[in-house]
């Protein structure tokens, strides 16, 4: 008797916290809009990324699903960065989007459609949505740098999303198309070359 007056009592306890949290929130719960739901996704990945300077994870969506991820890190089977403890660029203080030859890690961007590759999954027609972390935790500015916009196109994405400013940013993909018809060394001037 006594450990069912006990038992009522947290019950009854546990159903009033619930209604006031309900009170409170007006709603149980909250859903995400689809893109938020997937960046965050991604940004689950980039949490695997072994790059000391950030940390970029990439998933491929096609018809509503999750066909490829990927993150940053070294070619399979090889060091990477983290374990290794260095980073050769941030040694030699090579600004962000040049000296690529010098990284050991292949960007989130191209493992997440090597990834689907290897697995026999197309790409064509699918959207990528790219989530990127500073160092301290921040969330990063994510453009797809020139080598991983050559991927994507050729692959056949069509946009590229990626979290700007509180929201989304989309990159349609036939525009960087058009911007490279216009004008074919604007990404190579623009990274400094």
């Amino acid at each position: 008797m006594l450990k069912e007056n006990f038992l009522r009592t947290i019950m009854l306890k546990s159903k009033r916290f619930f209604i006031e949290i309900m009170k409170k929130t007006k709603k149980p719960y909250t859903r995400p809009e689809k893109d938020i739901y997937y960046l965050n996704i991604a940004r689950q990945v980039s949490k695997r990324s072994t790059c000391l300077r950030r940390r970029f994870g990439a998933i491929i969506v096609k018809d509503d699903a999750i066909i490829a991820t990927g993150y940053v890190g070294a070619p399979r089977g090889t060091p990477n960065c983290i374990d290794l403890g260095k980073c050769l660029r941030q040694e030699l203080n090579v600004p962000s989007g040049q000296r690529y030859e010098l990284c050991r890690s292949v960007h989130a961007e191209a493992n997440a459609i090597i990834n689907a590759a290897r697995s026999g999954v197309s790409v064509l027609g699918a959207k990528m949505y790219v989530f990127g972390e500073n160092p301290d935790g921040s969330i990063a500015e994510v453009k797809p740098c020139k080598m991983c916009r050559r991927m994507i196109i050729n692959a056949g994405i069509k946009e590229v999303i990626v979290p700007w400013r509180g929201k989304v940013k989309r990159y349609l993909v036939k525009n960087w198309v058009k911007e490279a018809r216009r004008d074919p060394f604007k990404e190579v001037r623009e990274a400094g070359y």
